[in-house]
């Protein structure tokens, strides 16, 4: 008999505040980076690389590809569109 557990609303703001301060890290970099001419392809390249590599050696191939083939559909749905605001 297996016990499912389900993480706790504390579990839950600490892994959102984990993924905030995270987010923060890597726009002050990518700002960084633009501010020294990197292009901005260039850098969204390499930090898909950089995630799916560490997504793969965290969970491996087989989930991180079942991961991916799911995101079609969220592009396609807006999940990473940013909204600009019209001034």
């Amino acid at each position: 008999m297996s016990v499912t557990t389900y993480p706790s609303e504390r579990d839950l703001q600490a892994d959102r505040e984990q993924k905030q301060t995270a987010l923060s890290y890597l726009s002050e970099a990518w700002a960084e980076a633009l501010h020294d001419g990197v292009d901005g392809d260039c850098l969204a390249q390499a930090s898909l690389f950089t995630a799916f590599a560490e997504l793969v050696g965290t969970y491996g191939e087989d989930a991180v590809a079942k991961f991916v083939e799911g995101l079609p559909g969220r592009v396609r749905n807006g999940e990473f569109s940013v909204a600009l605001a019209k001034q």
